[in-house]
């Protein structure tokens, strides 16, 4: 009952696709198996016609080609005898557990199923949720080296990141997503896979398993390969932008050389939205102590039958903007040249800056933040966000909202708090609801600001 409610129709589907395309793969006659080659083939040269980064050949070869290349690769090689003579065990055995590792890691790319289902699934899922605003994406990619390694830098507000990205860089390349521990279960992880996710570990890790990491990004780096990458390392608990992880960063930074002739161009991608699937959850795993993000089963299904019912009903409505800004873009190259005594650092802290300084404003966030300051009638809270919202424009931050009065614009975000109950209006009086004040406190904390939320 549990598998039956949770999975909607059209993950299903998309698993019975990709189990159709393994079975042919690898059970069927040579002919059959060179007959979906074929038609493959065909579709990445069509795709690579059109796409301004085409698909790299790294990323199209076989996955046990790539498991078998890292496995062999000389630094996982002393990788492996390092890690048999530490723990005392025979090299073969540990040269097993480094293909499991590699198997865990290396994904298999269909470019099928991420530009045939994935992109136009992720389209029409942003569009039906959200209103979607894009800015800067012209200026940030238009001029970028054609034989540059380009990687996207994104803050992590949700995990709608994944589908909301992957459907506005559908017109440049195919993103390679670092993802975490979580979307390893069935049927996600064969799914998140085969669209080129790899998976990294959050618990568990050990030397060897950082070096087979740390290659595979580097290598996948070194032949070009788009990437997605959250610097963050993990969804942000309370709405503020995190400091920086450097795990990738320094993988990348580690393995790259100024006098090569291939750059590794860092596009800063800033997310905000008016309401974050996620946000009570995650204000929960911000208040526990312990940050672990905890999704119950139960809460999905009432979440899933809840929204069905609105849909059916025709009293859904979509859960206002969904903002996405491009930043300038950094060369490693040139950054490399500013001789920092810690590049790690300096690059993670340089490029959450840049994403700081392109941050959306959004209507709910000014809302929000008036409430938390103690806002209690309409008319205080229109004037809190049209002064605050020129503020954020002079200051250079793109501020969205429909061609309406302030004071409109307000009731909007205010009615949209007042359907998930966490206010009363009573004309021009507002009364909030118990229980509520960390969720105004989050969605303040989106606003643009240091790194560290003040």
């Amino acid at each position: 009952m549990f598998r039956t409610v949770e999975i909607p129709l059209w993950a299903l589907l998309l698993l019975l696709a990709f189990a159709a395309v393994t079975f042919a793969s690898h059970f069927l006659f040579p002919s059959v198996r060179w007959f979906f080659r074929r038609r493959a083939e065909r579709l990445v040269t069509r795709l690579n016609a059109r796409l301004k980064r085409p698909i790299q050949p790294f990323k199209l070869a076989r996955r046990t080609d790539t498991i078998n290349r890292l496995t062999h690769d000389p630094q996982v090689a002393q990788a492996i005898l390092d890690h048999a003579r530490e723990t005392g065990i025979p090299e073969a055995v540990a040269f097993e557990t480094a293909r499991r590792y590699a198997r865990e890691i290396v994904p298999g790319f269909s470019a099928q199923l991420y530009f045939g289902v994935a992109t136009r699934l992720a389209r029409w899922l942003s569009r039906s949720l959200y209103r979607v605003r894009v800015t800067g994406e012209a200026e940030a990619t238009e001029d970028l080296p054609g034989d540059a390694t380009v990687i996207f830098v994104l803050n992590h507000r949700s995990n709608m990141d994944y589908v909301l990205v992957t459907w506005l860089a559908a017109r440049h390349t195919a993103l390679a997503y670092a993802v975490g521990e979580w979307a390893r279960r069935w049927p996600l992880g064969s799914l998140i896979r085969a669209m080129g996710g790899y998976f990294v570990r959050r618990r568990d890790l050990n030397p060897l398993y950082r070096r087979i990491l740390a290659r595979y990004v580097q290598i996948a780096t070194r032949n070009g390969v788009t990437q997605a990458v959250f610097p963050e390392g993990r969804l942000s608990r309370d709405g503020a932008l995190q400091p920086p992880k450097l795990g990738i960063l320094s993988y990348i930074l580690a393995d790259h050389d100024i006098e090569e002739a291939r750059d590794v161009i860092f596009v800063p991608v800033a997310v905000n939205y008016e309401r974050v699937l996620e946000d009570r959850v995650l204000i929960a795993a911000g208040t526990d102590g312990a940050g672990a993000f905890r999704l119950r089963w139960w809460m999905v299904v009432r979440y899933l039958w809840r929204h069905i019912q609105l849909r059916v009903t025709g009293r859904f409505s979509r859960f206002g903007y969904a903002a996405v800004a491009f930043g300038r873009p950094l060369s490693l190259h040139r950054f490399r040249w500013q001789g920092a005594t810690d590049p790690a650092a300096a690059l993670g802290q340089e490029l959450m800056d840049r994403i700081a300084e392109v941050l959306p404003v959004l209507p709910m966030a000014l809302v929000c933040e008036a409430l938390h300051a103690g806002a209690r009638d309409v008319s205080a809270v229109a004037a809190h966000l049209d002064a605050h919202a020129d503020a954020w424009r002079a200051a250079g931050h793109v501020v969205h909202h429909a061609n309406r009065e302030a004071r409109e614009t307000a009731l909007v975000a205010l009615r949209m708090l007042e359907v998930r109950r966490a206010l009363r209006l009573d004309g021009g009086a507002i009364t909030p609801e118990e229980g509520w004040e960390d969720v105004f406190a989050f969605y303040a904390n989106t606003l643009p600001g240091s790194v560290d939320g003040s």
